[in-house]
């Protein structure tokens, strides 16, 4: 059965249409203290498939509560599918003290699971940080299906590091060049972005990227751009907080294009074909 936490209801609903699986009832509850309670009634699979993105603290205690129901209810196999994984960014140390932050979580999620399923991590290496085995599954190319017919298309990655994804959203699309910005990161919302020599003036633009957060590495790049004639995002995590969706407009951005690892208003595309794969 295909369990659903409340961050991923769509997702999971768009799994179970195909997989073939049906979507198990689960209970989104607090007690009056606050604490709250996750639960699967009426559960009769062998195998569960709990697709949760721990979007924030809530979802990853959510998600622990999902796994242990499951078990308890029976199922003999647990397969986790995390669409987008909360502190999977906090991979290193950087001062004495301070934790490893997605190992920590990794661990605890490992404990009520068989294996996960991680859908376009933005440190492949994060799988390793998993006591169980773990599947990486890319949704990037799936972007290209939601693109609207583009005129000489320009694909760019706002950093070196989204090199990949442009390259995979342009090779999925069937035609384009891709370039990259360089980005110098100031602190959490302040970067600064120096455009390349490509022409992108009278060029339909995509600026393509793992995750879009607080917009300000998008907006930078955008920024910089020479009289494109229409600016469209494409990204494969949506988490847009605060005003990033508002900031991407005030650039220049035409339209936004996102999977639906986490749920916006723009998650037109479903990340479902490539976890069904990694399933199977």
């Amino acid at each position: 059965m295909i369990v659903p936490g409340s961050t991923s209801q769509s997702l999971a609903a768009a799994l179970a249409v195909e997989t073939d699986r049906r979507v198990a009832d689960v209970a989104y509850d607090r007690f009056p203290d606050g604490e709250q309670l996750a639960a699967v009634p009426g559960f009769d699979g062998d195998e569960a498939v709990v697709v949760c993105a721990t979007v924030d603290d809530a979802a990853h205690l959510q998600l622990l509560q999902l796994q242990d129901a499951c078990r308890e209810a029976g199922a003999e196999r647990i397969t986790t599918v995390i669409p987008y994984m909360g502190y999977a960014r906090q991979d290193d140390v950087f001062d004495i003290g301070q934790p490893i932050s997605a190992r920590a979580v990794a661990r605890a999620i490992s404990t009520g699971c068989d294996r996960v399923v991680l859908i376009s991590p933005h440190e492949p290496a994060v799988a390793d940080r998993f006591d169980v085995p773990v599947a990486v599954v890319d949704a990037a190319p799936l972007l290209a299906g939601a693109l609207p017919s583009l005129a000489d298309p320009l694909f760019l990655a706002p950093d070196a590091g989204a090199v990949e994804f442009a390259d995979a959203v342009c090779d999925a699309y069937g035609h384009g060049e891709t370039d990259h910005f360089e980005k110098t990161r100031h602190s959490g919302s302040k970067v600064s972005v120096d455009p390349h020599d490509t022409e992108a003036a009278g060029r339909d633009v995509v600026v393509v990227d793992d995750i879009v957060a607080t917009g300000a590495t998008m907006s930078a790049a955008i920024d910089g751009l020479d009289k494109p004639a229409q600016t469209v995002v494409a990204c494969v995590h949506p988490v847009l907080v605060r005003n990033a969706r508002s900031r991407l407009a005030r650039a220049g951005v035409d339209a936004v294009h996102a999977t639906d690892t986490v749920e916006q208003p723009c998650s037109t595309v479903t990340a479902a074909p490539v976890v069904a794969d990694a399933l199977e």
